[in-house]
């Protein structure tokens, strides 16, 4: 239980012109003598959603052992720390998925188990929009997508095309939402507040921080709340510069001087960096409760990227056809491997982010997972799936689980919505919970 003297509204902002910051959950927040979870101020749980593209070679990601006693998979090796947050669903097939054309439709049928046809009422929908349609009205962005790679979706004449291989969400079957791959744009979106994106622009341009604008109510708040607070506020508005810094750094890099196709200005051109900082401003925007649904796509399907880093030149999508090379199959481990150390990362900062009365991953359910399996079939069955957080308590954790040779994708998503309070009856072709997530 929190103990507190003063009472602040959860919604409480620091203003200044033309910016304004939201606030991370503070005791000052909670009613004296008030028990966090009888409040209004009870931290919600937070929605993630994040995808790789081109599957996993399954023997490296699936423990061989089930229960509690797995030893960690090569693959998802980086998420042993927090072991107890996680768990790891396997034996899912999506059947909504499956196309003559696979990469066409992968990345748009993850979070629907629902195919191209037949799309009218919510059939189509993803489990995120869902998501956010319950939990968006109480934050100022109903959800986030975010893309380490490319995310323009729209539909063509016919609702043809409709961006199912360049975004995994969808508002209604035929609306694909975009997804943001410069986080110079992402930062205008959490913390700009002028009319016009050159209005903003314009404000952040005049001081170089939006901090400067909100250092008096700054100040004047730190007056009002006790040192436990002023330690969280410090910290909070500490990553915010620190952030915004290195925004900062990318408009003044080689790519943002060049005029190249593709290349939006404040795009890091290291892959590792850009993927960090996208994760950050999730971590932000649930800090702060500007929004409790998010998406990130690491790299689009049919991804041609290299991993100089791993020294590897091949391009992704073309070693992703392995022919059951060996060779090949290392360096595809290595790749998936390295997705999830830079996943990882942003696990450690929602651990140790304080929300309330445990941490933003005891209050988060993530999904990480493709819709692919083997990549070189591009076959949906098996499909990697690993669940982090522990959903305000409603999910176990620390487990293994395998289902049984056809159990629906759709069930899992549908398990994940209901453990976050979101009522959807069904999902694609989900054909109930799995009791044991």
């Amino acid at each position: 239980m929190f103990i507190t003297k003063k009472h602040l509204s959860r919604r409480m902002v620091l203003r200044g012109l033309g910016v304004s910051v939201s606030l991370p959950l503070l005791d000052a927040m909670i009613p004296a003598s008030t028990a966090l979870a009888q409040t209004a101020a009870k931290p919600m749980p937070r929605m993630g959603f994040v995808y790789f593209p081109h599957g996993a070679i399954m023997k490296a990601w699936s423990p061989t052992e089930t229960g509690t006693g797995f030893a960690a998979s090569p693959i998802l090796k980086p998420l042993e720390p927090f072991r107890s947050h996680m768990t790891i669903v396997s034996g899912l097939r999506n059947k909504g998925g499956e196309s003559s054309d696979p990469h066409g439709i992968m990345a748009g049928t993850w979070l629907s188990c629902f195919g191209v046809k037949n799309r009218e009422d919510d059939r189509g929908t993803t489990a995120d929009q869902l998501a956010a349609r319950h939990f968006g009205k109480d934050t100022p962005l109903p959800s986030m997508e975010l893309t380490g790679e490319g995310g323009n979706a729209t539909c063509g004449q016919g609702n043809t095309g409709c961006g199912f291989g360049s975004t995994t969400a969808f508002r209604t079957p035929f609306q694909p939402l975009p997804m943001e791959d410069n986080p110079r744009k992402v930062f205008y979106q959490l913390f700009g507040q002028g009319d016009t994106t050159k209005e903003r622009q314009d404000i952040l341009e005049e001081t170089g921080s939006i901090l400067d604008y909100v250092r008096g109510e700054g100040a004047r708040l730190q007056r009002q709340i006790g040192a436990a607070d002023r330690a969280r506020v410090n910290d909070y508005l500490d990553s915010i510069r620190e952030i915004e810094t290195r925004v900062q750094k990318m408009a003044t890099s080689s790519s943002a001087k060049m005029d190249l196709p593709n290349a939006p200005q404040g795009v890091p051109e290291d892959f590792g960096q850009h993927l960090d900082l996208l994760f950050d401003m999730i971590a932000l925007s649930w800090q702060a409760n500007m929004t409790r649904v998010s998406s990130l796509m690491m790299a689009k399907e049919v991804s041609m990227r290299t991993y100089p880093n791993l020294q590897i030149t091949e391009a992704f999508h073309p070693l992703s056809h392995h022919q059951n090379d060996a060779d090949k199959i290392e360096r595809l481990i290595r790749i998936q491997n390295y997705h999830t150390q830079v996943f990882a990362k942003f696990i450690k900062k929602l651990n140790d982010t304080k929300d309330g009365d445990g941490s933003l991953l005891d209050h988060s359910i993530i999904l990480y997972g493709s819709n692919m399996s083997n990549s070189d079939l591009h076959n949906n069955d098996p499909l990697p799936n690993v669940v982090m957080g522990k959903g305000y308590g409603t999910i176990k954790g620390g487990q293994h689980l395998r289902y049984a040779q056809d159990t629906p994708h759709a069930n899992l998503l549908l398990t994940l919505l209901n453990r976050a309070g979101v009522p959807v009856p069904t999902l694609g072709n989900s054909t109930g919970l799995l009791a044991e997530v």
